[in-house]
């Protein structure tokens, strides 16, 4: 079967971590899904990388800064080093084999309706600890948890209306990136389902099978699981995040692993 060979890096976390990224030897294409380093510097590691380079932030690439003002900076910085930053946005590539896959970016902020919206306002008390820790700005004011499901949902509408389109002849495969996790499968094992866990996934299940891969990071752990789909093969979700190796999440991580789509 034809195929798109992706690496997958996220949750790297540079500004504390010591770790060099090396280009897998038979990727067509780099996804970093997040959370790379929270000062920016480290991105300039993936200029010149010898494949494409797509990019979603993580919410640490926001860590104590105005997203207002962060956002276009960020933009331009991976411009710069020939990063492609999607944000609400969407970008076609050929690959080797010729097949187009579509490749649609957000960093999907949570809405904290993991546990539908009876749960929401303690998912959002227990947001407000990371909104604390992350101490970042929007709009003139904190980038609190009702901020943050507000940006979420934003994220989620983008979604609903990429993921209707029609391919068209335009596209034989999409995948999503994120950096935010679509469903409750995708929970850390260590902290399972409690209100914060609503500070990692999301809900939307039922876009997830409106996508062949679906690609994010967020939760310090990895994921590699199928969505049935009717008529059609399964989509497939996976999470490659490295974590911090301080704390034993980056034991048995394979930066070089390649992920078809």
């Amino acid at each position: 079967m034809r195929a798109m060979r992706l690496q997958l890096l996220s949750d790297l976390h540079l500004e504390t971590e010591i770790y060099t990224p090396i280009p897998a030897p038979d990727a067509e294409l780099l996804v970093l899904a997040g959370d790379i380093d929270t000062r920016w510097e480290a991105l300039s590691l993936f200029q010149d990388w010898p494949v494409p380079v797509l990019m979603v932030a993580g919410n640490h690439e926001f860590d104590g800064r105005e997203l207002d003002e962060a956002w276009p900076a960020l933009q331009a910085h991976c411009e710069a080093l020939g990063i492609h930053l999607l944000e609400q946005r969407s970008l076609i590539l050929t690959g080797d084999d010729g097949r187009r896959i579509r490749f649609c970016g957000t960093v999907r902020w949570s809405d904290f309706d993991l546990f539908g919206a009876s749960q929401r306002d303690r998912a959002l008390r227990a947001a407000a600890y990371f909104q604390r820790l992350m101490n970042s700005r929007w709009r003139g004011a904190a980038f609190d948890a009702a901020a943050v499901r507000e940006a979420g949902l934003g994220c989620r509408a983008w979604l609903e209306t990429v993921l209707s389109e029609p391919p068209q002849d335009r596209w034989d495969a999409t995948c999503v990136i994120t950096h935010f996790a679509p469903s409750l499968r995708s929970a850390d094992p260590r902290f399972g389902k409690q209100p914060g866990t609503a500070s990692f996934c999301c809900a939307d299940d039922d876009l997830i099978e409106r996508a062949d891969l679906w690609l994010h990071g967020h939760l310090h752990c990895r994921h590699d699981y199928s969505v049935p789909r009717a008529g059609r093969p399964p989509a497939r979700v996976v999470c490659q995040a490295r974590g911090l190796a301080r704390k034993g999440e980056a034991e048995g991580w394979d930066g070089l692993r390649v992920f078809s789509v």
